[in-house]
């Protein structure tokens, strides 16, 4: 596993890059399994969103050629970023082209847009044992509403 150093910040330190951005752009058939496979792995957090377009596979019978598929964005530590990928490939695959893809990058810098604060590695870490721990009485999953 090669590990990436961010740029310098503004604040002039090279900071070792602790987050990753997973992304993932899956049948949208295929999109509640995925989702039942990361609540079950505790993941704090997903962005979902319809998204069209054509890569391995192409509908033909459109004008434009485009397929509706759905776009997972999920920031996580460093350390979990190749078990949720696994995951939603394990959860999406069904052996036919335009499955989808799933990209894993570094992130450089992670905000709260609450508080207006960089977030730290040890912020989310917690928020994944906190997950873990104290599902929500609900049963969803996810952080808290007001969590930070």
């Amino acid at each position: 596993m090669v590990h990436h150093t961010a740029p310098a910040s503004e604040h002039g330190e090279l900071a070792d890059v602790q987050f990753r951005k997973v992304t993932a752009i899956i049948r949208s058939s295929v999109l509640e399994r995925v989702e039942q496979r990361l609540q079950g792995l505790c993941v704090p957090g997903i962005s979902v969103t319809k998204v069209k377009g054509y890569g391995e596979y192409a509908n033909l019978f459109s004008r434009d050629w485009m397929v509706e598929h759905a776009r997972l964005e999920i920031f996580v530590r460093r350390e979990r970023a190749d078990e949720i990928a696994r995951a939603i490939l394990d959860a999406a695959q069904t052996g036919l082209a335009g499955d989808g893809i799933v990209v894993v990058l570094p992130v450089e810098a992670v905000y709260r847009v609450r508080t207006g604060e960089l977030a730290t590695s040890d912020e989310l870490a917690a928020a994944q044992r906190d997950e873990a721990a104290n599902p929500r009485q609900d049963g969803s999953h996810g952080p808290s509403p007001g969590a930070p």
